[in-house]
């Protein structure tokens, strides 16, 4: 399961790095329950659903029960990462062609199941805007702790804001080097403009030096600049 590192080597700094972003999440719990969440960035490439799966899967470490649901339905690569079979999936659940107990996975890992995407639809954006979506999303909040969303970058096309809808955080990656100041705001901004409660931001991709620390290699290092700078930023807004 390549990108996985939070499995294959749970005890590396990147994967200590994800602990602290779950610590975080956690946190923001105090004021507002969070069980939905949904992933997104302003371009491809930027490492969104690498994110996602990692950060999923330390939240399952915590006998939490949680799904990762590929709501990216126009480029899906949820099953990939895995290697999971994607004949059937969400959309599949959602025209009533099979069920969610046909179409979810259980991983390898304890508490983490997964539902593809499965057949990709020519409308991805009202079907994640129907009202069965909503229901159905609602629908699992009985059964997870946490439901993790994969979603098309927000600069692309709106479907992370319509998914951001009916979730109660939105994670915003940004890829270290790859996306310009002004594509992040402007993605940020629509975001906001649709109202998601944006949790934090996470930099992707972030190189270290090799002489900088001992502790870290020169792979790259997942750093946050989290929560509590999004909840400032909204209090003031509110103020």
């Amino acid at each position: 399961m390549k990108g996985l590192i939070t499995i294959n080597d749970p005890k590396s700094p990147i994967s200590e790095a994800y602990r602290g972003i779950r610590t975080s999440i956690q946190f923001s719990n105090l004021d507002k329950k969070i069980k939905v969440i949904n992933v997104t960035s302003s371009k491809q490439g930027e490492g969104k659903t690498t994110v996602l799966a990692n950060l999923a899967t330390t939240f399952a470490n915590l006998e939490k029960k949680v799904l990762i649901l590929d709501g990216d339905l126009r480029n899906p690569t949820i099953h990939r990462m895995f290697e999971l079979s994607n004949v059937c999936g969400l959309t599949d659940v959602l025209l009533e062609n099979k069920t969610f107990e046909e179409c979810v996975y259980c991983t390898d890992t304890k508490n983490l199941h997964i539902l593809t995407c499965g057949a990709i639809p020519p409308n991805p954006s009202e079907m994640l805007a129907s009202n069965k979506m909503t229901e159905f999303v609602n629908s699992l909040k009985d059964r997870y702790d946490y439901i993790f969303i994969d979603t098309p970058p927000i600069g692309v096309v709106t479907d992370a804001g319509i998914v951001s809808t009916y979730s109660d955080g939105c994670i915003f990656v940004v890829g270290a080097k790859e996306s310009e100041i002004e594509t992040v705001k402007i993605s940020i901004e629509r975001l906001e403009s649709l109202g998601a409660n944006i949790l934090g931001g996470i930099l992707n991709k972030l190189e270290v030096n090799k002489g900088s620390s001992d502790y870290y290699s020169d792979y790259y290092k997942k750093r946050r600049r989290f929560m509590k700078k999004g909840k400032k930023d909204k209090r003031k807004r509110e103020e």
